[in-house]
């Protein structure tokens, strides 16, 4: 079996460094096609967000110039698919030959190492400044056929793992809170107007301006779960539906309704601040809300949901800005404001198993300042 199995120097690298970046840093392959005899790895969450690994001779340097040509053109792909503005790139070169030239580095962005052998590698100052276990973790006890059935173990048992990660995030769970509030607002539209008071509790209980400043501050949230008419509650219901279902399965019940609720409260605050003294009715501010989060999340997923985000949920919400514009009757402000307040509070609530303590508590930081700034907005200054 041993004798079946051809491990040489260049090999044993390659299986090393993939066991590396793959177990201990978390990069997931990348699939190209037309691209030979190196290895593409991306990890949006680092520094460095690709890594490549080249077993291929690079003889000269017109063939150098010419592979950084293709990196960047590479790369230029892969920004618009993830939605990357910045992505630096570590390539490790492991058969460049001598009549390349020393300066290797002149692109910014693209930073380049030569190493012939694994001595080299560990020993390189931008490998140590980048990768500072690297040193340390490619150092195995097992030679040989051990070595190679080792790192393929545990390279298996990561992906394993990470798919199971995966397939909990974005597994269909019964979206309970969102039929919750669909029920919400159907009933309280169908029981008022059943009973002969649907104008009644509309105007007591809408969102209006001068109403919530002498002290009916309910008027914040019950303002949310009002409509003005069976189209404008049809149209919401299936927006709540649609969005709902999807970002309670992503984020879990509990940061669902919060974001839900924080979202209608700054529509609420941005339509008494910014429309006058109008009354103003309807889940929408809430709902861009949503669509501000799913967006979010989407950035941290943008592997995965680039092409849905870009795509679909942008243009959504950049056409019903521009409509509400446009139209009368519409609270655009209510909308503007509940997709800032559903964005901000999903940054400090964090996306499980991506936001960082600091970007949280940045985000617990802005949303503290934005409703502070609201408040003031319209409880202190539009009274003067």
């Amino acid at each position: 079996m041993e004798s079946e199995i051809i491990l040489d120097d260049k090999n044993i690298i390659v299986m090393k460094l993939l066991h590396y970046f793959i177990t201990e840093k978390n990069y997931n392959p990348i699939i190209l096609q037309g691209v030979d005899n190196e290895i593409w790895l991306e990890n949006l969450d680092e520094d460095y967000k690709v890594v490549r690994i080249v077993s291929g001779y690079i003889h000269n340097d017109e063939q150098f110039e010419f592979d950084k040509f293709k990196t960047k053109r590479i790369v230029k792909k892969i920004k618009k698919k993830t939605l990357t503005f910045n992505i630096n790139v570590f390539s490790i070169f492991l058969n460049m030959g001598d009549n390349v030239s020393e300066e290797i580095n002149t692109i910014p962005g693209l930073l380049c190492v030569n190493a012939k052998n694994e001595s080299e590698l560990k020993k390189n100052p931008l490998v140590e400044k980048a990768f500072p276990d690297l040193k340390k973790k490619m150092t195995y006890s097992e030679k040989g056929v051990e070595l190679f059935m080792k790192i393929t173990k545990d390279i298996n048992k990561h992906n394993k793992e990470d798919s199971k990660r995966m397939e909990k995030i974005f597994s269909s769970k019964f979206p309970f809170v969102t039929y919750l509030l669909i029920a919400i607002n159907i009933i309280f539209f169908v029981v008022p107007l059943l009973m002969g008071q649907f104008d009644y509790v509309i105007q007591s209980y809408c969102v209006h301006g001068p109403s919530i400043r002498a002290g009916q501050y309910y008027r914040l949230l019950s303002g949310i779960f009002l409509h003005a008419s069976i189209a404008h509650l049809a149209f919401n219901c299936y927006a709540l539906y649609v969005i709902g279902c999807q970002l309670e399965s992503l984020l879990g019940k509990v940061k669902f309704i919060i974001i839900y609720l924080f979202s209608g409260l700054m529509g609420a605050l941005f339509s008494m601040t910014f429309g006058g003294g109008y009354a103003s009715v309807g889940a929408s501010g809430a709902i861009f809300g949503l669509m501000g989060s799913l967006v979010y999340f989407g950035y941290h997923y943008r592997v995965f949901l680039g092409n849905v985000v870009k795509n679909q949920i942008v243009p959504l919400i950049v056409i019903n800005l521009v409509l509400g514009f446009m139209m009368s009757g519409v609270d655009n402000f209510a909308h503007i404001g509940g997709l800032i307040g559903g964005t901000l509070i999903t940054v400090a609530l964090g996306i499980k198993d991506k936001s960082s303590t600091f970007e949280m508590v940045n985000g617990w930081i802005v949303t503290a300042i934005l409703l502070a700034f609201m408040y003031y907005m319209a409880f202190v200054y539009a009274v003067r």
